[in-house]
């Protein structure tokens, strides 16, 4: 892969160059889903994590969850979960500017003091669009795009996810620059335009894929 491609991947619409990965183990906790859809999404997350060989646990020591997934029909849904508005900054002003932009998902980083991923926050309201995604797809889409922190355009006009004989697997560039980042030798965080290039160094030919099922 070239260098251009893995460089637009982290430069934010206001030109910075900005990347982080996970630098503890990730623990999710899914809320407003069927217990049938759980595994779905547990599969999904092992997938991502394993292709980046990083780790999973039980726990985290700080929040218990580090991965939150909300799954909702209406906005103000979260408004009404108890300690939500304790973790989520200005919630009902979050609330308010997805509900006037009509937005359908949001995701919320927090990082550590060394700029690693500490959390991410999951929000999905099932409009019909999204209503109409297989499950395993969204599961998959949405924990790629958690796994780094991508720039906020990095999959605009093309998702993280290609069909290959009928099944959905994720792109091969996109997995070949997950598996890169997590590379032991490379920084967990990087505002240095620098950086791209040294992923671009340590993406080969073939990228790994990940598939949802």
């Amino acid at each position: 892969m070239d260098h251009g491609p893995v460089a637009r991947a982290f430069t934010h619409p206001d030109g910075t160059y900005r990347f982080a990965r996970w630098g503890r183990p990730i623990v999710p906790v899914v809320f407003g889903v069927e217990d049938a859809t759980l595994p779905v999404i547990k599969g999904a997350v092992e997938a991502v994590v394993a292709l980046a060989g990083h780790r999973m646990s039980d726990r985290d020591p700080e929040l218990g969850a580090n991965l939150f997934v909300f799954f909702v029909r209406d906005w103000e849904e979260l408004a009404s979960l108890p300690d939500l508005d304790r973790l989520v900054p200005d919630l009902p002003a979050l609330l308010e500017r997805l509900e006037k932009e009509e937005a359908n998902r949001y995701r919320l980083f927090r990082f550590d003091d060394a700029g690693a991923i500490r959390a991410v926050f999951l929000f999905l309201r099932m409009d019909p669009a999204l209503a109409e995604v297989p499950a395993e797809d969204i599961a998959l889409s949405e924990t790629v795009q958690a796994i780094l922190l991508w720039s906020d355009d990095a999959f605009d006009g093309k998702g993280p996810l290609a069909s290959v004989s009928g099944k959905v697997m994720l792109r091969p560039d996109v997995a070949a620059i997950v598996r890169a980042a997590y590379d032991p030798a490379m920084p967990v965080a990087s505002t240095d335009p620098s950086h791209a290039l040294r992923l671009a160094a340590r993406i080969g030919k073939r990228g790994a894929v990940a598939s949802s099922t």
